[in-house]
């Protein structure tokens, strides 16, 4: 099959957007000392080639090593890579004080502001700010995972989740809490982590008001008042309004129990049940009646020992009277 990575025509009502995306470019040239463009031209792509096979050419001739992380690198890119490094990011928006490491990146963003979306899918004709954005979207018509995890042969659409996989196996936490010392596999879990500190919730519901610390659960929200239910299982054709539990749920056909014990090997098919189960061994039972002396290791067993008190309270008080 072929795609065809096409570049969107520019009307007049564009001619606006690239001329501030142009002034800040240009503003920003003198920080351009070896800088390689992500604006790949419109071109021809096969579906069945892999980013790896079309980056064969390169790894061949990898002359370029850095000295802080001993990476090789197939042009002069060096400058551009130490920024990683260094955190240095010299290319700044004049329209919101962002900077970035890149003129790439730098422009692409631009592009929020000014609208404007010139690569499109082919497929579904979805737009996108830049060129990387509608390769990494292709694959998920194409189903192509070039990056693969040479441990366990899991396989990805983007090179930076093959990067955060990788941790599972080195056990790496590079992501360090600045006020607890705790450490994280990814900065995401960081930042999530990090508003927890601060009781932030920055995300607020527009239908509600309800405040969330984090985007995805905003959007999980959502789906409550439109009633939405967009992930629908393939077997049985169920839907469910959060991927996650669209995931418990594929566990119910493959009979999949990834959570185990690690006391008595016990195998669950959820962690929260793991958790309940994990109770009985060290017999803590966190859920206490108000009424009475006894306690539970679930919540559900205090909730029918409330009713039962409740029901012998009404029993007692109609004999009375």
């Amino acid at each position: 099959d072929i795609i065809d990575v096409k570049c969107k025509p520019s009307h007049e009502s564009d001619n606006f957007g690239s001329e501030i995306i142009d002034s800040n470019i240009k503003s920003n040239d003198n920080n351009d000392e070896v800088e390689l463009s992500d604006e790949s031209p419109a071109g021809m792509y096969t579906a069945n080639q892999s980013s790896q096979q079309r980056g064969d050419k390169d790894l061949t001739c990898k002359q370029f090593k850095c000295p802080i992380c001993k990476k090789s690198f197939s042009r002069k890119v060096g400058i551009r890579h130490l920024r990683i490094h260094s955190d240095e990011k010299p290319f700044k928006c004049s329209l919101c004080e962002k900077s970035f490491n890149r003129k790439h990146i730098l422009k692409a963003h631009l592009r929020i502001h000014t609208s404007e979306k010139p690569f499109e899918c082919s497929f579904c004709k979805k737009s996108f700010t830049c060129h990387s954005s509608l390769i990494r979207h292709i694959r998920t018509h194409t189903n192509e995972k070039p990056y693969k995890c040479s441990f366990c042969e899991v396989a990805f659409t983007q090179k930076y989740h093959l990067h955060s996989h990788l941790r599972i196996h080195s056990n790496e936490e590079p992501f360090k809490c600045s006020l607890c010392n705790m450490s994280f596999k990814q900065k995401s879990n960081l930042n999530i982590h990090v508003r927890n500190h601060s009781n932030e919730k920055s995300f607020k519901c527009s239908l509600c008001n309800k405040l969330f610390s984090q985007k995805g659960t905003l959007t999980r929200h959502l789906h409550i008042h439109y009633d939405e239910k967009p992930f629908k299982c393939s077997i049985c054709f169920k839907s469910f309004s959060q991927k996650s539990i669209l995931t418990r749920h594929l566990r119910i056909h493959g009979n999949e129990k990834p959570f185990g014990c690690s006391i008595c090997s016990k195998l669950f098919s959820r962690k929260s049940t793991l958790n309940t189960h994990l109770l009985v061994h060290n017999t803590e039972k966190p859920f206490k009646c108000a009424f009475c002396t006894k306690s539970y290791t679930q919540k559900h067993h205090l909730h029918g020992h409330k009713c039962i008190i409740k029901c012998e309270k009404a029993f007692k008080e109609d004999i009375c009277s």
